[in-house]
């Protein structure tokens, strides 16, 4: 990993695996960062943002995957070193892609061009697929773009995790009659997501309503016309681990 010799610098720095993670995660600070890394030279060897995204298994440097151990924003400029799984896993859907018939009765032109995320979850939308796949016609798009948590604790393992105040985003969030859907979205095929991407929305926006909170993952197969959508929930709102598959689909969208 390209990551892995500044991660090395920052555990030896600061003794990180002497640390006792049955009773509680590791606490480190952008300012600790910065200062284990400032010899080096490469932006991406000691710029924090960098170092700190690893929004896949794979996307974490040798330490941690030696150690199993995972890395969560906890506030601003602060974070938890935690053992345990952090990811949830992407499974393949091996049914057959269902053939989803536009509720629009007119073509979309200008929403073919380009490949983006918001792009292609905004023409699921508008057709009608979000709303189908929830079997909630009440679906309004309200919730865009980056928003802060309250304060919130959870689990992994024995470890308390507290959270204040961290940024979090949804490609888009959805207010029906009786439920909230957030989702995130992808366009290309991941086989496994940090499970902070749903969760922290989800603990967010719970807060906020009394409604059903419900949280999707959703992509489009590049260079296909295919939409997969997996719909997720927590079994247990305070332990980050409890997250279950409920139900996914693949869809093509044929317009009228």
């Amino acid at each position: 990993m390209a990551n892995s010799k500044s991660w090395k610098k920052i555990f030896d720095n600061y003794k990180v695996l002497d640390h006792d993670f049955n009773k509680s995660p590791f606490p480190l600070s952008a300012t600790q960062i910065k200062r284990a890394c400032q010899k080096f030279k490469e932006t991406g060897e000691k710029e924090v943002r960098i170092l700190c995204k690893q929004d896949n298994r794979e996307d974490r440097p040798d330490i941690f995957q030696k150690h199993n151990l995972f890395l969560l924003p906890v506030k601003n400029g602060y974070y938890n070193i935690i053992k345990g799984e952090g990811y949830v896993d992407i499974p393949e859907i091996k049914k057959e892609v269902t053939i989803y018939p536009s509720k629009l009765d007119f073509q979309l032109d200008t929403a073919k061009i380009g490949n983006s995320e918001m792009q292609h979850l905004d023409y699921a939308y508008a057709a009608s697929l979000i709303r189908t796949f929830t079997n909630d016609p009440s679906l309004i798009l309200t919730i865009r773009g980056r928003k802060y948590t309250p304060d919130f604790e959870f689990r992994v393992g024995k470890q308390i995790i507290k959270v204040s105040s961290v940024q979090t985003e949804v490609d888009a969030g959805y207010e029906g009659r009786e439920q909230v859907v957030l989702i995130e979205a992808k366009n290309f095929s991941a086989t496994n997501v940090i499970i902070r991407q749903l969760y922290y929305p989800f603990r967010q926006w719970q807060g906020q309503t009394k409604k059903k909170v419900i949280t999707l993952f959703f992509d489009k197969e590049s260079g296909k016309d295919v939409y997969s959508i997996w719909q997720f929930e927590f079994e247990d709102p305070k332990n980050y681990n409890s997250i279950k598959l409920v139900k996914s689909g693949k869809f093509r969208i044929k317009e009228k």
